[in-house]
């Protein structure tokens, strides 16, 4: 794989910000952190822009993109928020949340970051470079995960050179991500329920306790959001989940009393584990094993989100 060009890789001071920016401006891509992973961002108000985003990915063009923007504000110039929206902002924003809304009339975003769909995923994002880009740029940015379509997301300036190469037009290094896996994905529905679309750090619980009821059942094969595709989060090999120990030709992936090659958490803190997931399985797929193998984790909390990635890195 074509190595990223040391020059491509900037500290996020000043100078790199302003040249972000510059790029972002001209329509090109800027591999940013954020608090989740790291995203391949580009202009969501131009459809060049965007197609740059897809074409660098290998993305389907029916899987639509998270909209980053500053501040509730912004968020409001580009979607219809009721009291739930706002409720929802209030409690978690900036943060690891993105909401599902209806897309407002006229809103100056380009058609292919919702896939033809009415609505747009909008975030905001508490990591301080992500901000920074935001503001040094003016524009709402869209930004999936920085690396091939289906792989594994990346959590480090150098897992976005590893997998993007010349892919991308810059990427600023601001050192491991902290939670490590992509944020949660509310549909906020007509009928006044709402739904889990793709589990995160914020729990079902938390969301609930702030709007009440519970999640609807999503049953529908149709991709309403980012990170519904059914294999998804791919290491490139085999992956046997609920593994506790290893079989023949397997790297193994612990946690808990499960030892592994690498573990997540030898304590058994899923926060931990959500952390270091795709670090673990980036290495898992750089090892000489032909597979890959995952201790159980508990199905509960943020251990949903992480047993939700490892399901779709398995299919």
């Amino acid at each position: 794989m074509e190595p990223t060009k040391p020059s491509k890789v900037h500290p996020p001071d000043n100078h790199g910000l302003e040249h972000a920016a510059q790029v972002i401006a001209a329509g090109g891509t800027v591999a940013v952190p954020t608090e989740t992973v790291y995203g391949l961002a580009a202009r969501a108000d131009d459809d060049a822009a965007v197609a740059g985003i897809y074409r660098a990915k290998g993305r389907p063009d029916f899987n639509p993109l998270i909209v980053h923007v500053p501040d509730v504000t912004a968020a409001e110039g580009l979607a219809v928020f009721d009291k739930r929206a706002r409720a929802l902002a209030n409690a978690f924003w900036p943060g690891p949340l993105t909401m599902v809304l209806p897309r407002r009339e006229g809103a100056a975003l380009a058609s292919a970051v919702s896939a033809g769909l009415p609505t747009v995923a909008l975030r905001c994002p508490a990591h301080p470079v992500m901000q920074a880009l935001l503001k040094n740029c003016g524009l709402p940015l869209a930004a999936p995960s920085a690396n091939r379509s289906g792989g594994v997301s990346p959590t480090s300036a150098a897992h976005v050179a590893a997998s993007l190469g010349q892919r991308v037009d810059l990427i600023l290094d601001g050192g491991e991500t902290r939670q490590g896996i992509e944020s949660t994905i509310v549909g906020m529905r007509d009928d006044g329920t709402w739904a889990i679309l793709r589990p995160g750090p914020i729990t079902e619980a938390s969301i609930a306790a702030v709007l009440g009821g519970k999640s609807d059942v999503v049953t529908s094969a149709k991709i309403e959001a980012p990170g519904q595709l059914a294999s998804h989060y791919a290491p490139g090999k085999p992956v046997r989940l609920n593994a506790t120990q290893a079989g023949e030709g397997e790297f193994l992936i612990g946690f808990g009393s499960v030892v592994g090659d690498v573990n997540l958490s030898t304590s058994g803190d899923l926060a931990e584990a959500a952390a270091r997931l795709y670090s673990c399985l980036h290495l898992g797929a750089a090892a000489s094993e032909p597979a890959i193998a995952v201790a159980p984790i508990p199905d509960e909390g943020i251990g949903t989100a992480i047993n939700d990635r490892l399901r779709r890195a398995a299919a």
